[in-house]
């Protein structure tokens, strides 16, 4: 027993370890934001014990067991801890959790990032020719073709002219001018006869990068090719979790995933009409709800473009998710309308909201931003026309839907007239992964698509 003044405490037994969790599936570090409960305090299995910055959002780490916090190994605000790592203790109740030892098996945690430190890269084993020797103290100027011939068929020196040219360059008039106080007597016959110059060596690397030595603006580089950008014409910005993640993953999807495109326009006008008899009822729905209720029908339809691609091959989902883009401070997170044919619309508006909200928020449950069978990205509301978006892998295909715009359109009346008819159309461009889903398949999809959001009677 140990002794704590007139109190006796059990003997410490293994404490239970808990561990940096995987709390999504490309989830690989963590970001302590805060500690819920405080060394001593007691806890219950269930009870949040801190709060998680993972790739996707801010998530509640809850207790296991009951017992006692004894010891808190990461503290709050403490970046990139890998999975696995030890990031606090609990020990059963009546332990004296004050004198709880870390494990000797596991090691301290990983420091907390700090932005890396620019450092030059070794310099490349270049072979270098040896350049001409060159008179010591004498300035060279770049010339230009017509100036060098001048310069050559008077046997002049553009060293005994000015260079006027911009950045240094002599040019064809200052050669010409050089010939007429040649003629004038103003300047030697010939050019200077070089003194005697210390043996040449062959320039090092470093010499024959420095730049040319005609006269040049003293402007710094702000890059060179293969190396860091020259230090003080940056500023380096903390990249959070969300970003690192949403960077590699557009990168793998930009890389191994080959993109399709293919682009439609969508007459929006009975959207509309039924857009503004709801609000007459005070229902609150935007045209991209119709675009989501569209998508979701349609898959529905055609199963063969719901579908992933996990690596080895095709696979047919059973669920219709829509994933929807929703821009946020930390990155651009994609939580799920689940189900979505099965939904109303006023039911998918009202999911849209609350899932944005906790999004931006950073309040996002794992299983409302896991999985998801097609994506949708809206830039409409931005002013954008039209663009691309990048599949987000597994899934198989990811709908770009830019601004409704006003159009006029050529049609025929009832007594076949022509007549210029103001149409509202919307382009949406479809990416899909080729592997399965090809072009045929990517067209009669949008075909459908298209007919079911310009019939919303269809999506009842």
């Amino acid at each position: 027993m140990l002794e704590t003044g007139s109190h006796t405490k059990k003997v410490l037994g293994d404490p239970i370890r808990i561990l940096m969790p995987s709390l999504s599936p490309t989830m690989e570090e963590g970001n302590i934001v805060k500690w819920l409960k405080k060394e001593g305090e007691a806890v219950s299995a269930g009870d949040a014990l801190c709060e998680i910055e993972t790739d996707k959002a801010v998530v509640t780490l809850d207790a296991s067991d009951d017992g006692i916090l004894a010891k808190i190994v990461v503290e709050e605000g403490s970046k990139n801890i890998r999975l696995g790592s030890l990031i606090g203790l609990i020990v059963e109740e009546g332990e004296d959790w004050k004198h709880v030892e870390i494990p000797k098996d596991v090691g301290p945690p990983p420091p907390v990032s700090k932005p890396s430190e620019l450092r030059p890269s070794p310099e490349p084993q270049i072979s270098i020719p040896v350049k001409k020797e060159h008179i010591p103290g004498t300035l060279r100027f770049r010339l230009s073709p017509a100036a060098r011939n001048i310069l050559e068929k008077h046997s002049l020196d553009a060293s005994q002219g000015t260079a006027t040219g911009p950045r240094g360059i002599f040019t064809k008039e200052d050669a010409l001018k050089l010939v007429q106080l040649k003629q004038m007597g103003k300047i030697p016959e010939s050019r200077p006869t070089p003194t005697p110059a210390a043996t040449p060596t062959a320039p090092s690397p470093l010499q024959a990068t420095a730049g040319p030595s005609y006269p040049r603006p003293v402007i710094p580089p702000v890059s060179t090719p293969g190396q860091p950008n020259a230090v003080g014409t940056f500023t380096e910005i903390p990249a959070s979790n969300i970003r690192r993640v949403i960077a590699k993953r557009l990168t793998e999807s930009k890389s191994t995933v080959p993109h399709a495109y293919a682009t439609a326009d969508c007459d929006l006008g009975a959207v509309l009409k039924v857009r503004q008899d709801l609000v007459k009822d005070d229902i609150k729905v935007s045209v991209n709800d119709f675009i989501i209720k569209a998508a979701a029908v349609t898959l529905k339809q055609m199963p063969d473009v719901n579908v992933s691609w996990d690596g080895e091959g095709p696979k047919q989902l059973p669920f219709i998710d829509i994933s929807v883009a929703v821009a946020t401070d930390k990155g651009l997170l994609t939580p799920i309308i689940k189900d979505a044919a099965a939904k109303g619309i006023q039911e998918i508006a009202d999911s849209v909201k609350a899932l944005s909200k906790k999004a931006r928020d950073g309040k996002l449950l794992p299983e409302e931003y896991q999985g998801g069978s097609f994506s949708i990205s809206n830039l409409g509301m931005f002013g954008i026309d039209e663009f691309t978006a990048v599949i987000n892998p597994p899934q198989a295909c990811i709908l770009a839907v830019g601004r409704f715009r006003p159009v006029l359109k050529l049609t025929e009346d009832e007594e076949g007239n022509a007549k210029l008819q103001q149409r509202q159309l919307i382009t949406v461009t479809m990416s899909s992964d080729s592997r399965v889903v090809d072009d045929e398949l990517a067209t009669r999809f949008l075909k459908s698509f298209k007919a079911n959001l310009e019939n919303p009677i269809r999506l009842a």
